[in-house]
């Protein structure tokens, strides 16, 4: 489990709204936390009673400071402080120090050395054996992970050294530079590359698994979102498009070649 991706979280402007919208894209089932003094959404795929993803609004402070709403990945560690040390040590930033979430674990938030958010966790193992959870890949379940870098080969590198991840293999992308296919144990988890001009700033994108894409593309537009590209075939026979929710948040769509 360690350096994987274990939760995916959306900070929003309209909870309600975004939930009717993933729960028609994507097809998930959104529920109160039931976490007391905090509204908190919890997505689950319909039969499997584990989450897969959290939902709660912008902070006040983060809507003065003018934060869009985004979409944030949390890599298991089982050290959390140490990591965020050091993360600290090789140039982040840190925006929230480790805390913990009773009953539920400890986590920081990070700006990684080039601008990027990313959430360093460790979770509090239920007693009793796991609920079961849908198979990898399925409809429903997160199966790719992006980093839109300042420079995508700098940031393999500091990745490498802070996650472990492995750098795969690098394709060459024509105008948009080199994609660097990274992964945990031989197995690829994810891509990043330098981002284009038109995007503000480095960010993560998650990847979303559905089972028809140019059915799920029609649900986003038909529910106030915007696909910005695609859907497109990959390398390797997938296809994929890329969207923001209708309060903005940009996340993606993945169809995975039969």
């Amino acid at each position: 489990m360690q350096g994987q991706f274990i939760w995916y979280e959306l900070l929003t402007t309209d909870t309600k709204a975004a939930s009717d919208f993933y729960s028609k894209v994507a097809g998930w089932v959104g529920a109160d936390s039931g976490m007391p003094g905090i509204d908190y959404t919890l997505f689950n795929v319909p039969g499997f009673e584990m989450g897969l993803a959290g939902m709660m609004a912008l902070t006040d402070e983060m809507c003065e400071q003018n934060v869009p709403p985004h979409w944030l990945g949390y890599v298991y560690f089982a050290d959390v402080d140490a990591k965020t040390d050091e993360f600290v040590k090789k140039g982040s930033t840190t925006l929230m120090p480790p805390h913990d979430i009773p009953g539920i674990g400890r986590f920081s938030v990070m700006r990684d050395p080039q601008g990027a958010a990313i959430c360093l966790m460790k979770t509090i193992m239920p007693e009793g054996p796991m609920p079961p959870c849908p198979e990898p890949g399925s409809p429903g379940t997160f199966g790719w992970h992006e980093l839109y870098a300042a420079d995508g080969a700098e940031a393999m590198a500091f990745y490498a050294e802070m996650f472990g991840w492995q750098e795969l293999s690098t394709h060459d992308i024509g105008p948009m530079g080199t994609y660097h296919l990274f992964g945990v144990d031989g197995e690829q988890i994810g891509g990043m590359m330098t981002r284009p001009p038109q995007m503000p700033q480095p960010a993560w994108a998650f990847y979303i698994n559905v089972d028809a894409i140019d059915d799920a593309v029609e649900r986003v537009k038909t529910g106030g979102g915007q696909v910005l590209t695609g859907p497109m075939e990959v390398p390797g026979g997938d296809m994929i498009a890329q969207c923001f929710d209708p309060q903005g948040a940009f996340f993606a769509l993945v169809e995975h070649k039969s």
